[in-house]
């Protein structure tokens, strides 16, 4: 026996007493609902639930517009798409003094090997803007030997020096300290306006200008992996926008097909949607058919290419091997790319296989199940066009988390700090500003005594403001807003969609016993009443998508590592985290159902789906996964018939009707049409699976009120009777 804890009484009960009528007794939680026959589907009734986590997930949607509003006075983007030196100014930009100096030198380019590279979009060292990249090793020790001879190496060094410069006779520890001149050049060449190592591998070794090892200034030992290690801290930004570029110059040229061919995905599904209404049966059958021999023909495809490829020398390199490359016609020419291929196309046919042969049954009931999906979608055409809504909030908010987060890693400007030779003076270490600091009119004597010598030179990118420091904290907050928006929006469908389609479900007489406008009623309740509750459930779901998040960046930072046991444990958390995040996810979408039928709060809603779920296991495990399966071939068919009629277009094997412009890379239209097709197909399959959810927890519920007799009779159909095995009672 539970614990004597009684759950909320049903609103109907509620209503039964206002109404003068008898209230049906106290249920304990977990215990099924009792017969009530002023029950009609969702309360209509109803008080705002979960206030106090509605009143705080607006007071966060305001901080969080304020923070874009910051981010946007502070942030420049053009620091991340242009080069900058370190005293703001753009490289080759017109009526400046870099106006022919196009191209990025950094003072010391090892600390570009700095994580913090990647965070703050900036390398921590000096940088100036220079006509051409060095062409020789040099340091600064080896230019004051050879000036003797000459001044032709001085004036050859000092065009990477600052601006201004002209003293090739001072003591290197004080122009290293002072930072006038880099300690050493090496020969470069210019990549994206930036001036990199000119690596040149010589007989399988990585070399620089035939050097693998060289000496600094201070003469301390230096190797050609350092200067690879901090090149690769640069080209993983530089690459990122230049790829970017490309990709966008793609999309500029073939925008038109990608359109087209998202507009058929988007026919196609709504065919689709159409004709199961009439055909489910036999339309499902006809998909499940018609996906095996799609995946038939890639299995016998990869099988023909791999014979072609047999004879064909240097087919046998592995991928690993042969690394990274923008050029998909590169890996297509491997035998182990096939293989992979026909390994992963065989476990989907073997897939297919074994469900039919052990799960006919199931199968069939799951297609009745959706056969009244359909009946429903059909009554409520409107639901089948709000993932529209969802769609646009989602774009919405991704694209305002883009923008904020651009914008906060390029608010980071050049710190210049005082640097001081005797460790007495009072100002040391603290931040000057170049342009003034010469003066020193504020300063005391004695201060002036003990600081001379000073200089103002640059310390790192950032601020010393609060805002500047916590910009990592603001990047967390970011991404954990952006993350509960997003899976808000979900939630805010799911319990509308869940709304209307159990007002169907709960009508005596339907059509006619169906409140008008069902899905805008629905999702006037949700936001009104509900707002608190689905603000809870998606908060908890994006706690869990934040850990995982910072989980899988720790791992990357582990791969490097030796550490082993650390490895495994964060592989054991992440595997842990993954499952959490899937239960979370199932339990926060039929909570959201139980909240648009009773207008419970969230805790409550998901204890009530939860044991009404655990009292019906058997046929959660038998029609959840099946027809979630079925859903997803029939996903899977129209995303894929799409992406092959793309791929045969954009590869040219179909240029008799069309003619494709040339691109840089002929995948990106395809995988674009491929995933927007995959995405317009979930959208409208995603009303169906949220339909059949909640017909399916109305089922289980309609069990528990009801007995199918005259006086308690049920309100599933003729069909759900059928699975059953029962009569259906005369409506």
């Amino acid at each position: 026996m539970p614990a004597k804890r009684y759950a909320q009484e049903s609103s109907a009960a509620v209503r039964s007493e206002v109404a003068g009528r008898p209230t049906t007794p106290p249920r304990y939680y977990g215990e099924p609902h009792k017969f009530d026959p002023f029950f009609r589907g969702p309360v209509r009734k109803r008080s705002c639930t979960d206030v106090l986590c509605c009143l705080i997930f607006m007071v966060v949607i305001l901080a969080y517009g304020a923070l874009g509003i910051v981010a946007w006075l502070h942030g420049d983007p053009r620091k991340v798409l242009h080069a900058t030196d370190s005293y703001g100014q753009f490289c080759g930009q017109d009526g400046t003094p870099n106006a022919k100096k196009p191209i990025l030198f950094y003072f010391n380019i090892l600390k570009c090997a700095n994580p913090a590279v990647l965070i703050n979009l900036q390398c921590p060292t000096t940088q100036m803007c220079v006509s051409k990249c060095p062409d020789r090793f040099a340091t600064y020790t080896d230019m004051q030997l050879q000036n003797a001879l000459g001044s032709s190496y001085w004036n050859y060094y000092r065009q990477f020096c600052k601006p201004g410069f002209n003293n090739p006779n001072k003591p290197v520890s004080q122009v290293l300290r002072d930072e006038d001149c880099p300690s050493m050049i090496i020969p470069s060449r210019p990549f994206l306006q930036r001036c990199l190592p000119d690596f040149i591998p010589l007989n399988g070794t990585l070399t620089v200008a035939n050097h693998t090892r060289f000496r600094d200034a201070l003469d301390a030992p230096r190797s050609v992996a350092e200067l690879r290690q901090a090149a690769n801290g640069i080209t993983g930004l530089v690459d990122a926008k230049e790829w970017g570029m490309k990709i966008v110059e793609d999309y500029a040229k073939s925008w038109q097909w990608i359109l087209i061919g998202l507009l058929i995905a988007a026919a196609v599904s709504l065919t689709f949607i159409l004709l199961l209404r009439f055909t489910a049966g036999l339309l499902l059958w006809v998909t499940i058919l018609a996906v095996m021999l799609l995946v038939a023909y890639g299995m016998w495809y990869c099988s023909r290419e791999l014979s072609v490829l047999g004879e064909r020398p240097g087919s046998d390199v592995a991928i690993m091997e042969v690394g990274f490359h923008t050029d998909l016609q590169v890996y297509l020419q491997l035998r182990q790319t096939w293989v992979i291929f026909l390994v992963f196309l065989g476990g989907i046919e073997a897939s297919i296989l074994l469900m039919l042969i052990f799960l006919r049954g199931r199968v069939q009931v799951a297609i009745t199940l959706l056969r009244e999906a359909s009946k429903a979608t059909g009554h409520i055409m409107s639901s089948l066009f709000y993932p529209l809504i969802t769609f646009l909030l989602l774009a919405l908010f991704i694209s305002y988390w883009a923008v904020t987060a651009v914008l906060l890693a390029s608010s980071g400007e050049a710190v210049y700090k005082v640097m001081a030779p005797d460790i007495t003076c009072p100002y040391a270490n603290s931040t000057c500003t170049p342009e003034t600091f010469n003066r020193k009119s504020n300063w005391s004597a004695a201060a002036r005594a003990s600081c001379e010598g000073s200089r103002c030179t640059f310390a790192l990118y950032g601020g010393e403001t609060p805002y500047h420091r916590y910009l990592s904290v603001l990047q967390l907050f970011n991404l954990l807003t952006c993350l509960w928006l997003l899976n808000f929006s979900l939630a805010l469908e799911q319990c509308t969609l869940a709304g209307a389609f159990a007002s169907y479900y709960w009508a005596r007489r339907r059509p006619r016993d169906v409140p008008p406008c069902p899905l805008f009623s629905s999702f006037s309740r949700a936001v009104r009443y509900h707002t608190g509750s689905l603000a809870f459930g998606s908060l908890i779901l994006s706690v869990v998508q934040l850990a995982r998040i910072l989980l899988e960046y720790l791992d990357e930072k582990l791969r490097g590592a030796n550490n082993v046991v650390a490895r495994f444990i964060v592989c054991c958390l992440k595997c842990c985290f993954w499952c959490l995040e899937r239960f979370i996810r199932y339990m926060n979408r039929n909570a959201y159902i139980m909240v648009a039928i009773y207008g419970t709060n969230f805790c409550t809603s998901a204890r009530e789906a939860f044991f009404l779920l655990m009292r019906n296991v058997v046929r959660v495990a038998v029609l959840d996964r099946v027809t979630d399966f079925l859903l997803f071939l029939g996903k899977l068919l129209i995303a894929g018939g799409v992406g092959v009629l793309a791929f045969f277009v954009f590869d040219r094997k179909l240029t008799i009707f069309v003619e494709v412009p040339d691109l840089n890379f002929y995948w990106v239209p395809i995988v674009t049409v491929f995933l927007g097709s995959y995405l317009i197909a979930h959208g409208f399959f995603s009303v169906y699976a949220m339909c059949v959810d909640t017909l399916f927890l109305c089922f289980c519920e309609d069990l528990e009120r009801n007995d199918g007799s005259a006086e308690r009779p049920f309100f599933m159909s003729p069909g759900l009777h059928q699975l059953l095995g029962k009569s259906s009672p005369s409506r």
